[in-house]
């Protein structure tokens, strides 16, 4: 029971703080997954969120049921994505009756733009960790030579970034390392050692 009450605060803050849809809470994602929870590492992380952009319909609900059924089943899922939208529904409903009622107050706009800001600070920290992530494992050229590709490719050709996604997916595996017993003995070994 502990648990799933974990899973219901983890993706209810995630749903009370996620201003401005989707990808502004991928870095609430990562804090509760990954830091505070320690659900999984980076590594699993950067992978779901790689998965997750490549798959139709929104990523929060996504990634709250994955990451929800990875640590608690069928029922984490469901109580990790009823978690993530129940806060933006009962704030859609709330924020339209005063939106409609105060729609000619200054304040009013004054909220939209007072939070875009954070939104990227939050955005550009976890663009950051993930770009000191990818030097590592693939050095500076490589990393470079990829958020170039990206960029020309998302923003000069207008590719949404599925297919890019995709691409390099489908490059990493096709030049993945031969598995040899001699491989599969050292992965073995080396898991022992963690557990």
């Amino acid at each position: 029971m502990k648990l799933q009450w974990q899973i219901f605060m983890a993706f209810f803050r995630i749903g009370i703080f996620g201003f401005g849809g989707g990808p502004s809470m991928i870095p609430l994602f990562h804090l509760e997954a990954v830091k505070r929870y320690q659900w999984m590492d980076e590594q699993q992380f950067s992978d779901v969120l790689a998965i997750g952009n490549t798959l139709p319909g929104p990523i929060a609900t996504k990634m709250a049921g994955y990451i929800g059924y990875r640590v608690g089943g069928v029922s984490g899922a469901i109580n990790a994505v009823l978690a993530n939208i129940v806060p933006s529904i009962i704030a859609m409903i709330i924020m339209l009756t005063l939106l409609s009622t105060y729609k000619d107050q200054s304040w009013v706009a004054g909220m939209g733009q007072g939070v875009l800001p954070v939104v990227v600070v939050m955005m550009a920290k976890l663009t950051w960790d993930f770009f000191n992530k990818s030097t590592t494992s693939l050095g500076w050229i490589g990393t470079l030579l990829i958020v170039s590709i990206s960029l020309i490719a998302i923003v000069g050709l207008n590719l949404h970034p599925a297919l890019l996604i995709v691409s390099l997916l489908i490059i990493a595996l096709s030049r993945s390392e031969k598995t040899t017993p001699e491989t599969l003995l050292a992965d073995k070994t080396s898991t022992e050692k963690e557990s």
